[in-house]
């Protein structure tokens, strides 16, 4: 369990310090876990001298990893991302970059001993209950510096997107953070002592700037404000984009109102095209998340399937050369009992199996997504659905 964690981190940590870079990496996911996990690892690497980039990357884009990959003698860090392709990211390491892996996304085996990834899965926890990206991060820079219990709140802070509260690891890092004051309680939450900020609001300001705000500097201001605090610039930019966010969703809201969503068998779906331009591709699954109750418009009993278009730009990278759109699948309450009851496939199974040969997909078993190809929405929602039947039948 723990011990062995602590027991990998430790031999990861010693070949770190062996090889004693300068200059570090980490690449992060957009949402407020990816956020507070490349916060934690940034402060932490800074703490043993060592100079941090950060990336924000909203999935694993093949082209993109395999540029960064490219280059030899590196130090790259992933968090919140890249368990779910650890073997593709293996495949483009091939030894040669010291490379570790912090998540909480179901993981795939990984066949480089240089990729390294202490994804808590692997020692007995659930990714979807006991801990978060920014959880794991915390845990690996306990370890790294000896120390950074100040940096507790964070990871409470990325675990406020597990829907079952703080359980086990979690629970741990909370009673922790109460004895040494790095929060403390306020009314129903959890007070961040040093910022006079509850966890749950930074939590949601953190969600705005990294998805809404993704191509216009969002996530590093994500990353000051999670160290720092919210300045009157940063609050004044969450107002702006949670603003044109939700226009964006009212719009769509009374478009699937007037219209209603398209539907299959056992999945109900839409698409929103470049409605989002100008926004990370997280906002769709967001969107998805917040129609999942919508009780008047949403079937119980299908899966809520929404598509986006992506725009070519990395920010910090380039252009990709195709072009994409992300699929974002979310589970309403009544069909996450028979998931749980092996009666269907979770969202991240169904979705990872759907987009098989032109997707990369990934996430947990009520809340996934995939970036494809453009023309192969259909595909997607016709494999899904035969996916599914076989299910049903075994």
């Amino acid at each position: 369990m723990l011990e062995e964690f602590e027991k990998k981190a430790s031999q990861a940590i010693q070949e770190l310090k062996r090889r004693n870079p300068r200059e570090a990496t980490v690449i992060h996911h957009d949402d407020a876990d990816g956020l507070c996990s490349a916060a934690i690892t940034k402060r932490a690497l800074e703490r043993e001298g060592i100079k941090v980039k950060t990336f924000c990357l909203e999935k694993i884009y093949k082209e993109v990893v395999e540029d960064i990959h490219s280059k030899n003698g590196q130090t790259i860090f992933y968090v919140d991302i890249g368990s779910s392709h650890a073997d593709f990211i293996s495949q483009c390491n091939k030894g040669k970059n010291l490379t570790i892996i912090l998540d909480h996304h179901d993981p795939k085996p990984s066949k480089d001993p240089m990729v390294i990834d202490l994804n808590l899965e692997f020692f007995g926890f659930k990714g979807e209950e006991d801990f978060a990206g920014a959880t794991c991060c915390y845990l690996f820079a306990k370890k790294l510096n000896g120390i950074n219990e100040d940096l507790s709140y964070l990871a409470l802070v990325g675990s406020c997107e597990l829907p079952k509260g703080f359980l086990k690891l979690n629970k741990i890092v909370l009673d922790e953070a109460l004895k040494n004051g790095t929060i403390q309680r306020k009314g129903k939450s959890y007070e961040i002592s040093k910022f006079h900020l509850r966890i749950d609001q930074l939590f949601s300001k953190l969600q705005i700037l990294g998805a809404a705000g993704y191509y216009e500097g969002g996530p590093e201001l994500g990353i000051k404000a999670c160290l720092e605090g919210l300045t009157d610039k940063i609050t004044e930019k969450v107002n702006l984009l949670e603003s044109k966010r939700k226009n964006v969703n009212r719009k769509l809201l009374g478009r699937l109102y007037r219209e209603r969503l398209k539907e299959t068998e056992h999945i109900q779906w839409f698409d929103a095209g470049n409605m989002y331009a100008g926004m990370g591709t997280k906002v769709i699954g967001q969107f998805c998340s917040f129609l999942s109750y919508q009780t008047r418009l949403i079937k119980q009993d299908k899966y809520i399937l929404g598509f986006m278009n992506v725009q070519p730009e990395i920010p910090g990278w380039g252009k990709l050369k195709g072009k994409f759109t992300k699929a974002s699948l979310r589970v309403p309450k009544l069909l996450r009992e028979k998931i749980e009851n092996g009666e269907l496939p979770g969202a991240v199974n169904l979705l990872v199996k759907a987009s098989e040969g032109f997707g990369v997909a990934d996430g947990h078993q009520y809340a996934a997504s995939a970036i494809l190809p453009m023309d192969k929405k259909q595909v997607l929602i016709k494999n899904g659905e035969e996916i599914i039947h076989s299910y049903c039948r075994e």
